[in-house]
């Protein structure tokens, strides 16, 4: 029996991938970055080897939501694809780009704890604050060097370093 292949990519088809190994502990992020890149109340993402994740079309963009954290999406139609902590090995992919999302089931919601009050939680999945997946270290790492716009009008975007 073959293996069914794991492929997915953006919208508009300007970017797809090829997954060469099951993905590992789909789940749901309620925290405010993946709120903001996803445009959504949270974000369905599942992981697997760097190396496993082919581009089989056109290059996704990047930016950096942190210093140790990237975002893949597409160009041309702005679909978020992939969620990149630089400091580890694995990368993980959003489970709405697969060609198939229906093949992972979330087991977690992750940083619970950012959840919209009007979100009921996933039936028979845990429930993680953020702590349960990042050491002191790299919380800190992130919200010191986050990147992302303010939830609020700004005047100067990007924003000015007032630190010097």
């Amino acid at each position: 029996m073959t293996k069914r292949p794991i492929t997915g990519g953006c919208q508009c088809g300007a970017v797809r991938y090829r997954i060469e190994q099951e993905l590992t502990n789909p789940h749901l992020c309620h925290c405010r970055m993946c709120q903001k890149a996803a445009g959504n109340y949270f974000m369905p993402l599942a992981g697997a080897r760097r190396e496993d994740i082919v581009i089989t079309r056109g290059e996704p963009g990047w930016f950096h939501s942190s210093d140790i954290v990237r975002r893949g999406f597409c160009r041309d139609c702005g679909t978020p694809l992939f969620f990149d902590d630089v400091t580890r090995d694995g990368m993980a992919v959003t489970l709405g780009s697969l060609d198939d999302p229906s093949r992972y089931k979330p087991v977690s919601e992750d940083s619970v704890e950012s959840r919209v009050s009007f979100v009921a939680e996933w039936a028979g999945a845990r429930q993680k604050v953020t702590e349960d997946d990042f050491s002191a270290h790299e919380i800190k790492a992130i919200r010191d060097s986050n990147h992302q716009h303010p939830d609020r009008d700004t005047d100067v975007w990007p924003m000015e370093d007032d630190s010097g």
